[in-house]
């Protein structure tokens, strides 16, 4: 296969990536922001607390999409591992997620219902860079490429 050739392949995969994960996340960002608007204004919790809680609720749905949509043909053994990485880097993205809404709320006094969504979606979206990166590179790794099997050598028939 020519290099040429190689790299389109690759680019198609990793579009073909892309889009699982945006699908997965699209429907992921819909269950946070749903939860977070649904606990900020049916609950008495602070703005912060109830992003946290939405984040951990999208956060379940999100591990089942991915495992099993997006990254079905990766790499299945290990679990344990696989979901301890997964809450960590899933951790430190809801620190990115909710400490921008945190920083917005608390330092800026930008608290009205609109710019709550603005600052939770701006920090789903920052937080959506590193969860691709690190998911994919460290989570959901791809399985090593199989060596192919050479066919048999043909053996001419020749005088005997």
């Amino acid at each position: 296969m020519s290099d040429s050739g190689g790299m389109r392949t690759r680019v198609q995969r990793l579009w073909r990536e892309v889009a699982k994960f945006g699908a997965v996340g699209a429907l992921g960002l819909l269950v946070n922001m749903a939860a977070f608007n649904l606990l900020r204004h049916t609950t008495s919790l602070q703005v912060v607390r109830a992003s946290v809680l939405a984040t951990v609720i999208a956060v379940v749905f999100n591990y089942v999409g991915l495992r099993y949509f997006a990254y079905r043909d990766r790499e299945k053994s290990g679990r344990a591992r696989e979901m301890g990485l997964f809450l960590l880097f899933s951790l430190v993205g809801a620190v990115i997620e909710n400490g921008i809404l945190y920083a917005a709320t608390y330092g800026a006094d930008w608290n009205s219902p609109l710019q709550s969504n603005f600052f939770k979606f701006l920090g789903i979206a920052v937080a959506t860079l590193f969860r691709f990166w690190s998911y994919r590179t460290w989570v959901f790794r791809t399985l090593p490429a199989s060596e192919p099997v050479p066919a048999p050598a043909l053996v001419e028939a020749g005088p005997e």
